[in-house]
């Protein structure tokens, strides 16, 4: 993509460039982090066609939007009220000094490149899922977090609050059983129909599109950003983009750290990766995202993690051990298992408001560490699913072993002059 004279203009103005910049938001004027006691957050929007939209009013005063559709923009500003700010380039939106917290709230091929260029520009960075749409750009943004000392928060929250789809019941009652080691080990984990979760296979993509007229309020080069360029088609892009390898990963990329984070958090595998991840499922298209069958993933230590996209298992436990099992619904062959778990020690509290992380500089419960691990088990899954074979995976190094096509779609090309 190539900038526009306009856009060339306010980067050298506004000394952001893809790379750096010499801004200073106001909290870096106290030091790291700092807000006056009195000072309300405050918040930009990047997305505004669905889920940013839903969080105007949420932790924070709102003081700009940004999207590349000049209709949702539109609506967006309409919706905000006056005072908001409404950009098309959210490096403009970056650029704005007085916003403490940007939401990223685009398609998954945009959120790692944001994250970096926020964190970079001084913002702290609240990311929809999945928090990155490889591998590579997750590791980007852990380090970027790290290098700029930002606070960082992934918006999928079941590790911590809210009933956990099936299971009828908050993740916690289940985090303090398996650390009671009560089931046994290693555990076994399956997340289907069955169990309470639904893949979503609609978000599937289409073959055969035919090249459209790109519409007047859409800027299309801008929306592709990093993506390779493909001609215009109204199911790319918008509701129907997850569809495609290009910005995201079917029901896979969109539910899966959902679903599976909390697993992560359960089994106590923030740290860490499964080394192998096996695949069941038809020859993917290059372009157009399909569906599975099953996705197996294994631990170093034997636990497991099954997807099956099949609900063939129709007797599965949610959680099987060697010595016990629950099931949808929080029901247990282990006896007495309320009173069971009123003897169990709590969890350790975490920070579960991303404000409070901001003013104290302490990690959000689901933040660019944590949340770069259980984006990896997607990510993992996707590489498996597009080559179509089973893989082995170094969690130290985070890279696939002994292939080099897997290792290839860890960091993909980026359409120039976009980098991360």
């Amino acid at each position: 993509m190539s900038s526009s004279p306009s856009r060339r203009d306010f980067l050298k103005k506004s000394a952001l460039a893809l790379g750096g910049l010499a801004i200073v938001p106001r909290h870096v004027l106290g030091g790291p982090g700092y807000l006056a006691p009195s000072d309300q957050l405050t918040k930009g929007i990047i997305g505004v066609g669905g889920m940013g939209r839903g969080h105007f009013d949420y932790e924070g005063r709102l003081l700009a939007v940004c999207d590349v559709d000049a209709i949702h923009l539109k609506d967006a500003l309409t919706a905000a009220g006056p005072g908001v700010r409404g950009y098309t380039d959210f490096r403009e939106l970056l650029a704005q000094p007085d916003i403490d917290v940007v939401h990223i709230a685009t398609p998954p091929h945009w959120h790692g490149i944001m994250s970096v260029m926020a964190a970079q520009a001084g913002k702290d960075v609240w990311c929809e899922k999945p928090m990155t749409r490889t591998i590579g750009e997750g590791k980007r943004v852990v380090e970027a977090m790290e290098q700029y000392g930002r606070m960082f928060r992934l918006n999928t929250w079941f590790r911590f609050e809210d009933n956990f789809y099936g299971m009828d019941t908050t993740v916690k009652p289940l985090k303090k059983l398996v650390d009671s080691r009560v089931l046994g080990w290693p555990l076994k984990v399956t997340i289907s129909g069955v169990t309470g979760f639904n893949w979503k296979f609609y978000w599937v993509g289409k073959t055969n599109l035919e090249p459209q007229p790109v519409p007047a309020e859409l800027d299309y080069d801008l929306w592709l950003g990093p993506a390779p360029w493909k001609p215009y088609n109204a199911h790319r892009v918008h509701g129907t983009f997850r569809g495609y390898w290009d910005y995201d990963g079917g029901g896979l990329g969109d539910m899966g750290q959902h679903y599976i984070d909390p697993v992560q958090y359960i089994l106590g595998k923030d740290d860490t990766s499964p080394i192998r991840v096996d695949v069941d499922a038809p020859q993917q298209h290059d372009d157009a995202v399909g569906t599975w069958r099953r996705i197996e993933y294994t631990y170093a230590d034997g636990c497991k993690i099954i997807l099956d996209g099949e609900n063939k298992d129709l007797s599965a436990p949610y959680i099987e051990g060697p010595k016990g099992r629950i099931y949808r619904g929080f029901r247990s062959d282990i006896p007495n298992l309320k009173k069971y778990l009123d003897t169990l020690p709590e969890p350790p509290t975490q920070i579960t408001t991303f404000s409070e992380s901001v003013r104290t500089r302490k990690k959000f419960a689901l933040n660019e560490r944590n949340g770069h691990r259980s984006s990896t088990i997607v990510n993992m899954g996707k590489v498996a699913l597009q080559l179509g074979r089973s893989l082995q995976f170094d969690p130290v190094k985070q890279v696939f072993i002994n292939d080099e096509a897997a290792n290839r779609l860890i960091d993909q090309p980026m359409r120039g002059p976009w980098k991360i």
